[in-house]
């Protein structure tokens, strides 16, 4: 048995050998994973009746063949092909602005395939100058619209972005201000956040390198340099534990008196550049007395 595909093409022709001689029968053109399934990547524009019969014949073949998961990727522009993959089996598992991923689990077995990515990251700057000043903002919108209430810049982790650079990046959009990334003081894990999503938001703290605000317009009301304990002391901070738990680890770690994780870049099994979080006090005085156990 033969199979031949192109990379400019989403059908492929495999030679099959009845009783009567060979046949060639065409089938969607697909790449076999890691954990014995294959990854369907349509490009071409397809009628979806003919998606329909590739599908069911590679379905088919799939199957004789002892593969597990089916991954199909479909472009936005091939979205008239959905409904034909969702009658043959097939589920949605994620989607971005460009494609939808669908899968199906093939074995009377029980489904193993990796579910769809279950956590937003999300970072909050504590920013604090030589003066004991923290940088706060007032936002235009969402949950503190209007309240009064002061609170560090905080974001989103951007995709294939790294904490330490999204939370630079935050603080210059929000306020104009240029920091370097110190260390992460805290971290804290919610459910049901966003999208039925769970949410890890990162406290990051960062050195400032100016000090004039240019706050944004569009997301920003205003933006200031606040006493910390002034900061500390409002009394939003005060009524909620979460909250009064993050200002009383900024006030400790403005007193010097709390280590957090600074970031310390090195690289995966892979070969790939990673960002390796670690208490960087106590691994000084590990390193420095040789003690590594």
């Amino acid at each position: 048995m033969s199979v031949s595909t192109s990379s400019s093409s989403s059908v492929a022709k495999q030679a099959i050998m009845p009783e009567d001689g060979v046949e060639q029968i065409e089938l969607l053109s697909a790449v076999e994973d890691l954990h014995g399934g294959v990854v369907v990547d349509l490009k071409e524009v397809m009628d979806s009746e003919v998606f329909s019969s590739l599908l069911r014949a590679s379905m088919s073949q799939w199957k004789q063949k002892g593969k597990k998961g089916v991954w199909i990727k479909l472009p936005i522009e091939l979205s008239n092909l959905v409904d034909a993959a969702v009658k043959e089996g097939f589920r949605y598992h994620h989607a971005e602005p460009d494609y939808l991923m669908l899968v199906r689990w093939i074995p009377e077995t029980i489904d193993t395939l990796p579910a769809n990515a279950s956590h937003r990251v999300g970072i909050g700057a504590f920013v604090m100058n030589s003066e004991r000043e923290i940088l706060v903002v007032q936002e235009i919108n969402g949950r503190f619209k209007d309240t009064g209430f002061w609170k560090m810049p905080t974001g989103v982790v951007n995709e294939g972005e790294d904490i330490c650079a999204a939370a630079v990046r935050e603080v210059k959009e929000e306020t104009g201000i240029e920091t370097e990334f110190v260390e992460i003081l805290a971290f804290r894990q919610s459910h049901k956040s966003f999208f039925r999503k769970s949410d890890l938001f990162f406290v990051c703290m960062l050195k400032p390198h100016s000090s004039d605000i240019e706050k944004q317009n569009l997301e920003i009301a205003a933006a200031q340099w606040m006493p910390v304990e002034e900061y500390a002391a409002q009394p939003f901070i005060r009524k909620n534990k979460m909250f009064d738990y993050v200002a009383e680890i900024c006030l400790a770690k403005s007193d010097k008196d709390y280590a957090g994780f600074s970031p310390m870049l090195t690289t995966t099994s892979s070969g790939k550049g990673s960002y390796l979080y670690h208490n960087n006090r106590d691994m000084a005085n590990i390193q420095a007395t040789g003690d590594h156990q």
